[in-house]
């Protein structure tokens, strides 16, 4: 049974072309990975489908009584509102359906008989809703989902407003979850989420018993949880049976045989052109040239298929500092509270360490702490001689109205224009992306400009956080072998193991230190 029916549809921003006439019927049951580079407009048809944009042409229908759940990149909560006020509001239907029961139950006391029985099936019937829906065990069912993803350990009595991203992210996924939707549409859960939470939601699609249809980069998660990948390249949809290995083996074999395709189709131009060139001035074989100069004319050229900009990412190494770059002793860090016990630690020079740790712990905060961005609670951190440091936050502004072009001259002005866009254009950019501002580009757009700020300057010691996250699997891929050939310190949080298990020395685990309950 369709749920979903995409028909024709073609959308574009200016005179960029996303989609071209691509169609799409989604069954009941199917887990789709919808997947491509960045900024291929994979968001971009979720928000159509979900009619947050409009299509400039084609339709969207979906089969009746389908209910939605979205969770994209700029979902946002309740502020000043706790946790579980906030998951709660995944059954507001059901509290609706609760008060409008009660209300009844009021009335009947002044009804008619008539009216009475009217009533009383009314509330039969909402009460028989309730039920089936689980309504009086909600509290129970909350908790379980929540403890699934972590929101047990941080409380689910806290605000919201004092949540880090991930633990944001978190909150509304598992929101999403509990309102149990006909489909489910995920753009990046994984991100900010850690292994063991991977875990624990890639069980749980993996016996989703409605459709979804998931964007991601990360792609063990997508060969555990799906069955059917939809790739979106050139404005065009394109579907393949299986997990993600399987894709890229049959689009492989479909590049590998369209590049044939266009040799023996040129080897045939050739051919026919050079017939026409020695035969048309001769009459006694004019008309053979003239008849090959027609079938040339019918030909269906094959157009090689438009190469996206592949990023080269090369990190820039200056003299090698001290032995010991930090050293840190008794080091508590946090904001209002202690986040952690006292730690005593060294980043030594040459190693490349990863901090791992569920979210909420206070990884980002150990970086900014070990940076000077933000004070510690206690402690002492000592500096080594020479540090040069490239930093790579987590997250841009929302509000970053500056072009990607000047993010990057602004930086760096002694650098020309055409050096700056040469620069841009080598991490992966298009002219187009080159000209936008950084809020409306790709999460992946918008990490390949900051990653350039930092190629471009010399340093010996890489802080890296969540660098990663919404990157395409060509730019991981990438990335992950330009840490490798850096000679200089790293210091990396990932909630991705196979991403840093090939150059990783050193792994520190801030549950260890930790203040909370893990």
């Amino acid at each position: 049974m369709s749920v979903l029916n995409v028909k024709n549809v073609t959308h574009g921003f200016g005179a960029r072309a996303i989609l071209d006439n691509v169609s799409f019927r989604l069954l009941k049951g199917e887990h789709v990975a919808l997947i491509g580079a960045n900024g291929e407009g994979k968001s971009t048809f979720l928000n159509i489908i979900t009619g947050k944009l409009m299509p400039d042409e084609g339709q969207v229908e979906w089969s009746n009584r389908v209910t939605v759940g979205y969770l994209d990149q700029h979902s946002v909560l309740k502020i000043g509102s706790t946790i579980r006020d906030n998951l709660r509001l995944a059954f507001d239907d059901l509290f609706k359906l609760e008060e409008e029961m009660l209300a009844l139950y009021d009335k009947m006391a002044d009804a008619a008989d008539d009216e009475v029985t009217k009533m009383m099936e009314d509330t039969a019937e909402i009460q028989t809703i309730l039920d089936s829906s689980g309504f009086y065990v909600i509290d129970s069912k909350i908790e379980e989902v929540a403890n699934g993803l972590g929101l047990g350990d941080i409380g689910l009595d806290k605000k919201v407003d004092e949540l880090s991203g991930g633990q944001r992210t978190k909150v509304l996924l598992t929101k999403l979850l509990l309102q149990n939707p006909t489909i489910l549409l995920l753009d990046e859960p994984t991100n900010y989420l850690d292994a063991n939470h991977i875990e624990w939601l890639t069980k749980y699609l993996q016996n989703y018993e409605n459709a979804f249809i998931l964007i991601s980069h990360d792609v063990p998660f997508i060969n555990d949880v799906c069955n059917l990948i939809y790739h979106v390249e050139n404005c065009e949809l394109t579907r393949y049976v299986g997990n993600y290995d399987e894709f890229q083996r049959l689009y492989d074999l479909k590049k590998k045989q369209l590049e044939r395709d266009i040799e023996k189709q040129q080897k045939e131009i050739e051919k026919l052109e050079d017939f026409i060139a020695r035969n048309k001035a001769r009459v006694a074989t004019r008309g053979m040239a003239q008849s090959r100069a027609k079938q040339l004319e019918k030909i269906d050229i094959i157009e090689k298929p438009r190469e996206k900009p592949k990023p080269t990412f090369r990190f820039k190494e200056t003299k090698a500092p001290s032995r010991f770059l930090i050293e840190a002793k008794d080091l508590v860090i946090g904001y209002d509270t202690p986040l952690t016990k006292p730690m005593s630690f060294e980043v030594e020079r040459g190693k490349k360490i990863a901090i791992c740790g569920v979210n909420g712990l206070g990884k980002s905060t150990l970086l900014r702490t070990l940076l000077g961005i933000i004070p510690p609670v206690s402690g002492k951190i000592h500096n080594g001689e020479n540090v040069v440091t490239g930093y790579f936050e987590q997250e841009d502004s929302k509000d970053n109205s500056t072009i990607a072009l000047d993010e990057v001259w602004n930086a760096y002005p002694s650098l020309t224009n055409h050096e700056v866009r040469l620069e841009l254009a080598r991490c992966g950019l298009t002219t187009e992306n080159i000209t936008s501002m950084m809020k409306v580009l790709s999460g992946g757009e918008n990490a390949k400009v900051r990653l350039c700020k930092i190629l471009l300057s010399e340093q010996n010691f890489l802080v890296l956080d969540e660098p990663t996250n919404h990157l395409d699997v060509e730019a991981k891929d990438e990335l992950e072998k330009a840490i490798r050939e850096f000679k200089g310190t790293v210091l990396l949080v990932c909630h991705e193991p196979y991403f840093y298990e090939s150059f990783i020395t050193d792994v520190w685990n801030l549950e260890d230190f930790t203040t909370k309950i893990v």
